[in-house]
């Protein structure tokens, strides 16, 4: 009966997430624009409320190994950091081959891990240039539950490209050009009728929103000409939508549905990677160039920064949870934060470097380092307590997706000199 009501629990949650993000179509085009996904999927950048935190009825694996609790992997050719997306029966990730010269997005099934279709969005233009941790397909894909949208950095700019869930391209936008400082890695963000991207860099980048039926820009907006490359992430807060970019040494919100500028303070850092997350009053920004920074600022136009720190949770993003942040930092400390105060609750030492953010499941926080290994931990305010330590591949920097009580893993593995990427579905 209680596993009964929390399913209906997240299923009513997620209703008001997508019926919110649905309540402004246009009847008249109510069909072509509607959000079409459910309960079970994660069908963008953080899953399906855009902060990390995963469907709490489920019961994803604890424990694996490459024969254990694994229900498929496949063979992923080339290279990418883009974390799986996963709606209906179909599972879709982008990835970049050097070799080649290709840019693609591939989709897989989602209970048997075959490759359903592989379609090439870029062919040459890859840059040369860039971090050498990054990819040419971190960008994670979107979709609507008709369309998948993906970005991808090509021959000195940003394009946006939308497929059918077939596979077939439908349209393709130019955002801005870009000049590649560390990499590309912004993802695109699903709101109402509107795709929205990012596009910061430091030839002057943009932020635009199109329309997913047709890539249209509807509104766009110039940002600051330094590098950047979070994510834009639209959050209830404040009592209202709010668009929120970190970076550019800026705290930025805009009106999602036209880009106007509702507020804007001189803060976060240069350089961010991290999307932000709320408590619905506060925002939760983090940086590491050229300082590291933690801070909570009032999300009510006031620019109030209630609290700031200088940890460095650069790359991975935050989570917050019943009124506590949960943090790992670049260098693999696990922290626990009271979210109103940044008062520090506590701290544990996990090991490795982390690019992947963590990924909250319950009272779980599953957490992967750029080795390969996940350590999942309690999700508490008084004390850490490690649940279990799992390893898998050699190397991981892309996000875990969990959704439909499955871990979906990005990883590689390394022998004599050679890279194999694998997807990997993990199920008890």
């Amino acid at each position: 009966m209680v596993r009964r009501l929390c399913l209906v629990a997240a299923m009513w949650l997620l209703a008001c997430s997508i019926d919110r993000a649905s309540a402004a179509e246009p009847s008249a085009e109510s069909t072509a624009k509607a959000i079409t996904v459910s309960a079970s999927d994660w069908p963008w950048w953080r899953g399906p409320n855009r902060n990390g935190i995963a469907a709490p009825d489920q019961q994803p694996p604890l424990k694996w190994s490459e024969s254990q609790n694994v229900r498929w992997a496949i063979p992923v050719a080339g290279r990418g950091h883009g974390s799986p997306t996963v709606v209906g029966n179909q599972v879709f990730l982008a990835t970049a081959d050097k070799e080649s010269g290709v840019q693609a997005v591939v989709c897989y099934d989602r209970q048997t891990g075959r490759e359903l279709w592989n379609t090439t969005v870029h062919r040459g233009g890859l840059a040369t240039k860039g971090n050498g941790k990054a990819s040419q397909a971190s960008s994670s894909v979107a979709c609507d539950g008709r369309r998948v949208f993906i970005n991808f950095v090509n021959d000195g700019a940003v394009y946006t490209t939308a497929l059918s869930r077939a596979g077939k391209q439908l349209w393709q936008t130019k955002i801005s050009d870009y000049v590649v400082h560390q990499g590309y890695g912004s993802s695109p963000a699903v709101y109402h009728s509107l795709l929205i991207v990012t596009a910061d860099n430091k030839g002057g980048g943009a932020v635009a929103a199109l329309q997913r039926t047709t890539g249209k820009i509807v509104w766009k907006s110039d940002r600051p000409k330094t590098p950047n490359y979070s994510s834009p992430i639209v959050l209830h807060v404040g009592g209202r939508d709010q668009l929120l970019l970190t970076g550019c040494d800026l705290v930025s919100a805009f009106d999602p549905s036209n880009g106007k500028k509702l507020w804007e303070i001189e803060g976060a850092t240069t350089e961010c990677v991290t999307s932000t997350v709320t408590d619905g009053n506060l925002i939760i920004t983090s940086g590491g160039y050229p300082r590291n920074h933690m801070s909570a600022i009032r999300a009510d136009g006031s620019g109030e920064v209630v609290w700031e720190n200088k940890v460095r949770v650069y790359v991975p993003s935050v989570l917050i949870s019943e009124g506590f942040l949960y943090a790992v930092t670049d260098a693999g400390v696990a922290m626990c934060f009271k979210a109103e105060s940044g008062r520090e609750m506590w701290k544990h030492r996990l090991g490795g470097g982390f690019t992947a953010s963590p990924v909250l499941v319950g009272k779980h926080i599953y957490a992967t380092n750029e080795g390969g290994k996940t350590f999942i931990f309690k999700a508490q305010s008084n004390e850490f307590e490690l649940v279990a330590e799992n390893q898998l591949g050699d190397e991981m920097f892309a996000t875990p997706t969990i959704c439909g009580g499955r871990v979906y893993l990005r990883v590689a593995n390394r022998q004599d000199d050679k890279r194999q990427e694998m997807l990997y579905c993990l199920e008890k």
